[in-house]
């Protein structure tokens, strides 16, 4: 089973990324400041600090890259809940023209 990172979106819901991805991006980042190949960085840099402290993972997604490179791969692993009869009790309201 490949490892995943999860993260809870402001509405509740929880999203699943695989790890692959994020290890990539930050091999592909250090393969070209360091000239080395991609695989090179992962298998000799990357994959043994995901490995070795799984924080890492999240600082490094978290910190250098950007919902949108992974919300293709992302999987939903938990609806989020969103109470619509408060929202439409209590929310923000405005007549508009359509």
């Amino acid at each position: 089973m490949a490892k995943h990172l999860q993260v809870t979106m402001p509405d509740g819901s929880k999203w699943a990324v695989p790890v692959e991805v994020i290890a990539m991006n930050r091999a592909a980042y250090y393969a070209k400041v360091e000239g080395t190949t991609v695989e090179e960085s992962l298998n000799n840099d990357t994959n043994p600090v995901f490995e070795s402290d799984p924080f890492e993972i999240e600082d490094w997604a978290a910190n250098n890259m950007n919902w949108s490179d992974v919300e293709h791969l992302a999987v939903c692993t938990c609806k989020g809940e969103i109470d619509f009869d408060d929202g439409w009790a209590n929310g923000d309201k405005e007549v508009i023209d359509i």
